[in-house]
């Protein structure tokens, strides 16, 4: 229990700095800015419930994924890791991840009543290196770490939900410079646990080598 309890808290750490609400929370906003109150609901709920299926699959079914292209742990921990590092090092450096944020040209041209779905779910919310963290936690296959992974990214899409109506507050109270300090320090997390998770996957994969063996443990 307390593995699983300090597992949860990892992963509360780590999809809070690369899902960043604060800082989207004002993406949000400028894409929706216009909107009535019903649509711009509509919309935050269409963000965040497309980012939890599509997240959610890949949580469930991640150990199938290895298994049919042949993708070891270790493997998927370093270029995972390295993933994670990049968009943290942007972030460190008051930029947004291109993989993170929506292109300029497709914000403008984007069907109102879709940008929920599109950049807004994918890949603001649910992008290359969400993907790979939620993998990278449920990559042993473990039920429990894989149930407890599931409800902790189903809890940060429900606090980001939060942080989309609350949207112009958050701006306004933290203003232009304080959303930048607080996307640099979740920066410093992210590159961290981008860090600490190829660390983990040179470790697997110095052991797989050892062992002679190429399969995934």
């Amino acid at each position: 229990m307390h593995d699983l309890v300090s597992h949860a808290l990892v992963m509360i750490g780590g999809y809070f700095a690369i899902m960043n609400p604060l800082a989207n929370a004002a993406i949000f906003t400028g894409m929706t800015a216009g909107m009535d109150d019903g649509a711009v609901r509509k919309t935050a709920v269409q963000a965040v419930v497309t980012a939890l299926a599509i997240v959610l699959c890949f949580i469930v079914l991640g150990r199938l994924i290895f298994d049919f292209f042949g993708i070891t742990l270790p493997a998927l921990r370093i270029a995972g890791g390295v993933m994670v590092f990049a968009i943290g090092f942007n972030m460190m450096h008051g930029k947004m991840s291109g993989a993170h944020s929506p292109a300029d040209e497709e914000g403008r041209n984007a069907d109102r009543g879709s940008i929920g779905i599109s950049p807004l779910g994918i890949p603001v919310l649910a992008g290359p290196g969400t993907i790979a963290v939620s993998m990278s936690y449920s990559a042993t296959g473990n039920a429990g770490e894989i149930a407890v992974n599931a409800l902790v990214f189903t809890i940060m899409c429900a606090v980001t939900y939060i942080f989309f109506l609350l949207g112009e507050q958050v701006e306004r109270t933290l203003g232009r410079n304080g959303l930048k300090v607080v996307t640099q320090l979740m920066g410093l997390i992210l590159a961290v646990i981008g860090v600490q998770i190829g660390i983990e996957g040179v470790a697997g994969a110095a052991g797989l080598f050892g062992n002679g063996r190429g399969e995934l443990r």
